[in-house]
C-alpha cells in the first residue's frame, strides 16, 4: 500500500514547531540525554521520553538557534529533494548556517555533571500529551500546562472525592483545583459532542420525513394523472368505436 503523500505545507508545519517543545513535533528532545564524554558532550537517544529540565531546555535552545530564520528553507529542501538524513544535516549545517563550521570547545574540567535523565511514566506522558491538547481550546479557556509535581500530586478518576461527581466543582478553581477544571473541560467537550451528534441524527430525520413527503405527493399527482389519462383514453376509444 502506497503511503500517502505529505503536503507542503505540513511540511512547514514541522520545519517550525521541531524546536518548540510545546509542540507535538518536538517531542523527540524529550528522548535525548545529555552525556559526558571526557571532555567533550554526547546526545544519546532513549527508549523513552524523560522529564525535562535544564537539559531538555538546552537542546531546546540549540535546535531553535541552528533553526532560527532557515525552518522555511529547511522545509523546501524536504519537499523538494526528499533527502536522507546525511544530506539535510549537510544542508543545515554547512549550506544554511555555520553551525557546523567550528569545533565545540573542550568542556570544563570543573563542569558538574549533568543532571540524570528520568523517565516519564506511560501515565504522566499521556497526561502531559492530553494537557498540551487542551491548550487553545474553545471550551478550555482557562486550561495551563501543569508540571510534573502537579500532575503527580492530583487525584485523578474516582478517588476519595466527597459526592458522586455531580455536585458543583468551580469551587475548587480558585484554589487551583486541577482534577475540577480537567472534569469540567470534559464534560462541556463531550456535552458539545453529544449536541452535535444529535444535531446530526436530528438533520438526517428532518431529511427523510421531508423525502417521505415529498415521495407520497409525487405518488398521489401520478396517480391522480394516471386516472385522468385512463379516463380520456376510455372516452377517446368509446367516441371512435361509434
Amino acid at each position: 500500500m502506497k503511503s500517502p503523500r505529505i503536503s507542503e505545507y505540513q511540511i512547514i508545519e514541522i520545519s517550525e514547531n521541531v524546536c518548540n517543545l510545546k509542540k507535538q513535533e518536538a517531542d523527540w528532545i524529550l528522548k535525548i540525554d545529555i552525556v559526558e564524554q571526557g571532555d567533550r558532550l554526547e546526545l544519546v537517544e532513549q527508549d523513552f521520553e524523560g522529564q525535562c529540565n535544564s537539559e531538555c531546555k538546552t537542546i531546546e535552545r540549540a535546535c531553535q538557534d541552528v533553526m532560527d530564520y532557515s525552518d522555511t528553507d529547511v522545509a523546501e529542501y524536504l519537499y523538494k529533494t526528499k533527502p536522507d538524513l546525511d544530506s539535510l544535516k549537510s544542508f543545515l549545517c554547512k549550506d544554511l548556517t555555520k553551525a557546523c563550521s567550528k569545533t565545540p570547545p573542550p568542556v570544563p574540567k570543573n563542569r558538574a555533571p549533568g543532571e540524570p535523565f528520568v523517565a516519564k511514566s506511560s501515565k504522566e506522558a499521556e497526561m502531559e500529551k492530553l494537557m498540551r491538547s487542551m491548550q487553545g481550546m474553545p471550551g478550555a479557556p482557562g486550561m495551563q500546562m501543569y508540571s510534573r509535581e502537579d500532575l503527580m500530586n492530583q487525584k485523578f478518576g474516582d478517588g476519595d472525592g466527597d459526592g458522586d461527581g455531580d455536585g458543583d466543582d468551580d469551587d475548587d478553581d480558585d484554589e487551583g483545583g486541577f482534577p475540577s477544571k480537567l472534569g469540567k473541560v470534559i464534560r462541556e467537550k463531550e456535552s458539545k459532542k453529544n449536541d452535535w451528534k444529535q444535531g446530526i441524527i436530528k438533520g438526517i430525520q428532518d431529511t427523510s420525513k421531508s423525502l417521505k413527503n415529498h415521495a407520497n405527493r409525487v405518488s398521489r399527482r401520478m396517480r391522480k394523472w394516471w386516472a385522468q389519462w385512463k379516463k380520456s383514453s376510455s372516452k377517446t376509444a368509446g367516441k371512435k368505436e361509434l
